[in-house]
């Protein structure tokens, strides 16, 4: 079968190469492939800044936001064939770390996790692939054009849950939620914020293309420009930033009202100094009792509230983040960048 492999850690290695048809285990489904989410995590294994081969092998198969229908599904599963499932990305340390131990491998101790498509496991992009009953997650019928959005859902649906969870530290009443970065992640923090019944205001540099109207259709409030006037307008009790840009990152933490709570989504790049007020940045955290929390990956809560989420959403505005769909063979196309992209999918057949 055709799948998209990379070398790992080397340039221009990102090829559709034939690889082995997958071989499901006694507690497998047996799953074809309907398309999978580019991301800039997929970027940057393709750039050969980072990923994992399986031990063994040279070339990994990337692809972790995925969409397929199942094939085949073993006995008590709780699967059928035909059902619609994404795969979830990391699996626990084989230790395991105490987290891991309780379901809790977005939160890995010691780092031996490994995930589909990035650390030590082949990923969705083939045209057929198999995952453990345990590790898929079914997902509404009408999603069928749009469910490789699952992932990057579960990762915001992750970030709610821990700012809900620091919140509750003491009486916590939110209104005013700022999301920083309008891209894939940062529309579908607004999208949940929405659903939390917050007054969102979503903060990026573009002034044309999709996003703005993205997000004044989803209800919410678009701002460009600076973050201090946005700020001074807002008063955000949250702020989720979804930029990674550095001073960006230090600037919503400044920028939240008192016991506010700033949840970083973003990586930021290594190598690039700021000067900030450490003083000030300290003394304003500690006398209003803020918070700042990162927050990455995802567990199976976090895919289930992520199903649920996507359920109750507009489909149309849904359909909209998906900018371009590109079939397999194509896939040069969608690692290159066009200006009004949101989110660019590779489909398969």
């Amino acid at each position: 079968m055709r799948a998209l492999t990379v070398v790992p850690q080397r340039k221009n290695s990102l090829a559709v190469t034939d690889v082995p048809d997958p071989e499901p285990g006694e507690n497998d489904l047996l799953v074809d492939a309907l398309a999978v989410g580019v991301c800039g995590t997929d970027k940057e294994i393709a750039a050969g800044d980072y990923g994992w081969a399986p031990p063994g092998r040279d070339r990994l198969v990337i692809g972790h936001e995925s969409l397929g229908r199942v094939r085949r599904a073993p006995d008590g599963s709780g699967f059928s064939p035909g059902d619609l499932v994404v795969g979830v990305v990391r699996r626990p340390d084989p230790v395991p770390c105490g987290a891991c131990a309780h379901g809790q491998f977005d939160m890995c101790r010691n780092g031996r996790y490994t995930e589909r498509g990035i650390k030590e496991l082949d990923g969705y992009a083939s045209q057929s692939w198999r995952v453990e009953a345990d590790y898929a997650v079914r997902i509404d019928p009408a999603l069928v054009t749009i469910g490789m959005l699952m992932e990057p859902t579960s990762v915001v649906a992750k970030a709610w849950e821990q700012v809900e969870r620091v919140g509750a530290r003491a009486w916590f009443q939110p209104r005013t939620a700022l999301v920083a970065g309008a891209g894939p992640i940062g529309l579908l923090a607004a999208l949940l914020g929405m659903q939390h019944g917050l007054d969102i205001h979503v903060l990026d540099r573009v002034t044309g293309g999709p996003k703005p109207k993205l997000v004044t259709d989803l209800g919410a409030t678009y701002h460009c420009g600076g973050i201090a006037d946005v700020v001074a307008a807002t008063k955000p009790d949250i702020v989720i930033e979804a930029t990674g840009v550095g001073q960006l990152v230090f600037d919503a933490i400044t920028a939240t009202a008192a016991y506010g709570i700033v949840c970083l989504t973003g990586v930021s790049p290594a190598g690039r100094r700021l000067t900030i007020d450490a003083g000030s940045l300290n003394r304003e955290i500690v006398l209003e009792n803020d918070v700042v929390v990162g927050s990455v990956n995802a567990n199976l809560s976090h895919y289930s509230a992520a199903a649920d989420a996507l359920a109750r959403a507009d489909l149309d505005w849904l359909g909209r983040l998906i900018s371009r769909r590109v079939p397999l063979e194509r896939y040069t196309e969608a690692f290159t960048t066009q200006p009004d992209d949101v989110k660019v999918a590779i489909t398969f057949g």
